[in-house]
């Protein structure tokens, strides 16, 4: 199968025609699609399962949403819902050595409250009207569901696959579908229905006995089974009742204070250690008031000291300076005398005697205190020390009343605290709820113990009765003719039973040796998986570690689990013989620098013979599209306009010369 065009029509955030050229050319299988988160990615690979499943298509916008609803939201915004969108798809296909090529329209608009659907199908350019109205079991014969989901896929979500149960589910599904155990199967069944309606008239009694007793036995198994189903369904109904009494006698022990009651113990211990630090503070408080803090209560009285001590120092300044001045006041007079004038010199002699004066009235002011230079220093030192213990007082008070107000709520809080004997039936309520829910877990397990066995007992009488239906036959028939062909078609069956379980043997060993070699291509720890083992009748996945013991997967990072979900999908297409395209939303999502490159340069390539990669620039970024470029046959970047909510497809990728326009 071989995707060549993908047209939308005012289909989600693409308004108008966009239109992709989805062909690649040989030894060139990628065609990279790029944008940023909310462009549409992710909207592209739901056109494409939409175009071909319709109702079936498992889109990831869809949710619970009935399908007329998810139709409505996918026309545009913008676009007349009566007009309605369109998705076209190109595609081929070979048969018989001969491509045919399909151009599938799937068209909706809104007609009043309903939604109106066409599909038309074109084939080799001619409409073909058998195929447009039974498209959904057409498409089947083409891609089925079950295949189609494992090669359209998210790259993030894929990762559910590394567990073992889905492994399974997927591996099955796959052998049977896509590898053609299928047919093999559905030709044995077609056998037996053919075996079956070879009865003839006039039965025997014993054979007719044998069928009605093993019915009656089944008839009274079902019953069994529907008591059981009946006995599952009230014990689940009791378990919910007792888990809401549960809840509700929590609520009750809650509400009487039993959260303070569990507490009660920290709540105590909490008040000693906050008390300890109230006791500590005190202290810290009491050593303050022995230092020179107490002298804060003599401000006025330090305030005058300091001003006496500020005067008696300039007047010991001005003692000190004064026989100085007078010398200098005599050198002075002496020059200056000639040069002035005799009234110039008396008034500047006489200002020079002014000055001296007032010197002297200065330095004869009274000394009381007599400090020394090392007293003024420390008289100036005691003030900062005192604004340092008052800052300090400040703190510790501070300290002190939210110390304080902490106890007060811990005494609160204890005084709240119910007495046991007070709380004691709230707690035996909830310890009697809590017995009753555990009583009913153990009487639902047992139930549901019950009921799977009866279950079993029922598929066994199945069994047994579908082998009398086929002895009645044998035994009633007595024409040559449906002798032989009861005969032809038992050796028939066996030999497709041996064909199936050799088919199936043979599919699982190649498939087990190109998962595990698609895995050890992808991985980083090339000795972290040894082997790879699938069971034949479970179809379960088990990986071998490097110490040939199972390896559980949940022991794997989530990015080299989402490589073993690749390397199960890549081994799949690789047996299969990478016949159908891989369309690949957000490929490199959760995955380091190296299991990239891994995928860049061994798996992407190798894919299949058209790979689709819906990328953002973080995933494949500059230096990986460089890795990329050999294989790439061309780009397209998604153009989003946050105005107007629009997507459009523009030719080329980033860091190429066709995206110059992107933002």
């Amino acid at each position: 199968m071989l995707l060549r065009n993908l047209t939308l029509h005012d289909f989600g955030a693409y308004r108008g025609e966009q239109s992709l050229d989805l062909t690649t050319v040989p030894g060139k299988p990628i065609v990279l699609i790029g944008g940023m988160n909310g462009c549409g990615k992710t909207t592209l690979l739901d056109a494409l399962q939409l175009a071909l499943y319709g109702p079936r298509a498992r889109c990831s916008g869809r949710g619970n949403r009935s399908y007329d609803a998810y139709l409505r939201e996918c026309i545009n915004r913008q676009a007349d819902p009566a007009t309605g969108s369109e998705i076209e798809l190109e595609f081929s296909i070979t048969v018989d050595g001969q491509e045919r090529v399909y151009n599938l329209y799937r068209k909706w608009a809104v007609n009043g409250k309903s939604v109106s659907e066409l599909v038309t199908v074109f084939i080799d350019g001619k409409w073909d009207r058998g195929v447009s109205e039974g498209w959904a079991d057409h498409v089947e014969d083409i891609l089925p569901l079950e295949i189609g989901s494992l090669f359209f896929f998210d790259g993030e979500k894929i990762e559910s696959l590394a567990d073992p149960d889905r492994a399974s589910a997927v591996v099955e599904s796959a052998v049977h579908s896509l590898l053609g155990v299928n047919t093999v199967q559905q030709l044995r069944t077609d056998l037996l229905a053919l075996q079956r309606r070879q009865k003839l008239t006039g039965e025997e009694q014993e054979s007719i006995a044998q069928i009605r007793q093993l019915e009656a036995e089944h008839e009274a198994v079902q019953h069994e089974v529907e008591a059981a189903h009946a006995q599952v369904a009230m014990l689940r109904s009791q378990l919910d009742a007792a888990k809401v009494t549960l809840d509700d006698a929590e609520h009750s022990f809650q509400k009487d204070g039993g959260e303070l009651f569990d507490r009660r113990r920290e709540l105590e211990t909490r008040h000693a250690e906050v008390g300890k630090a109230f006791a500590a503070t005190n202290e810290a408080l009491v050593a303050l008031a022995a230092g020179p803090f107490p002298l804060l209560l003599l401000g006025e009285q330090l305030t005058t000291v300091r001003k006496q001590a500020s005067v008696e120092q300039q007047a010991a300044e001005a003692s000190q300076v004064l026989d100085v001045l007078a010398a200098r006041d005599q050198d002075v007079l002496d020059r200056l005398t000639g040069l002035l004038s005799a009234a110039d010199l008396s008034a500047f002699t006489e200002h020079l005697e002014h000055d001296r004066r007032r010197r002297e009235e200065a330095g004869s002011a009274e000394r009381i205190l007599e400090l020394t230079p090392d007293g003024y220093g420390q008289l100036t030192a005691l003030e900062q020390i005192l604004a340092h213990e008052q800052q300090h007082a400040r703190e510790l008070l501070d300290r002190a009343a939210e110390q304080q107000h902490e106890i007060e709520t811990l005494e609160s809080q204890l005084a709240g605290v119910p007495d046991e004997k007070a709380i004691a039936t709230r707690i035996d309520q909830r310890a009697a709820a809590l017995r009753k829910v555990h009583m009913l877990e153990a009487d639902l397990d047992g139930a549901q113990a019950v009921h799977t066995a009866v279950r079993n007992r029922r598929e066994t009488l199945t069994g047994k009765l579908e082998r009398a239906h086929e002895a009645r036959v044998k035994t009633l028939v007595r024409a040559d003719e449906v002798s032989r062909v009861i005969a032809y078609c038992d050796r028939q069956r066996a030999l497709l039973d041996t064909f199936s379980a050799a088919l199936i043997k043979r599919h699982i060993n190649r498939l087990e040796v190109a998962v595990l070699d698609s895995f050890t291509k992808l991985m980083r720890k090339n000795g972290l998986v040894r082997d790879l083992r699938i069971e034949t009748d479970r179809y379960r996945l088990t990986l071998i570690g490097a110490d040939g013991e199972p390896l559980d997967p949940g022991r794997l990072s989530a990015g080299e689990r989402q490589l073993l979900a690749v390397s199960l999908v890549w081994g799949l297409a690789r047996v299969a013989g990478n016949w159908l395209p891989s369309v690949i939303d957000t490929p490199l999502g959760r995955l380091d620098s190296r299991h990239r490159e891994h995928l860049v340069d061994r798996y992407f390539p190798r894919a299949s013979h058209q790979v689709l990669l819906l990328s953002t620039d973080e995933e494949i970024d500059e230096r990986l599209l460089k890795r990329l470029k050999p294989s790439l046959s061309h780009a397209y970047t998604l153009e989003h306009d946050d105005t107007t909510f629009t997507t459009s497809v523009r030719p080329g990728y980033w860091w190429t010369s066709g995206a110059a326009h992107v933002a």
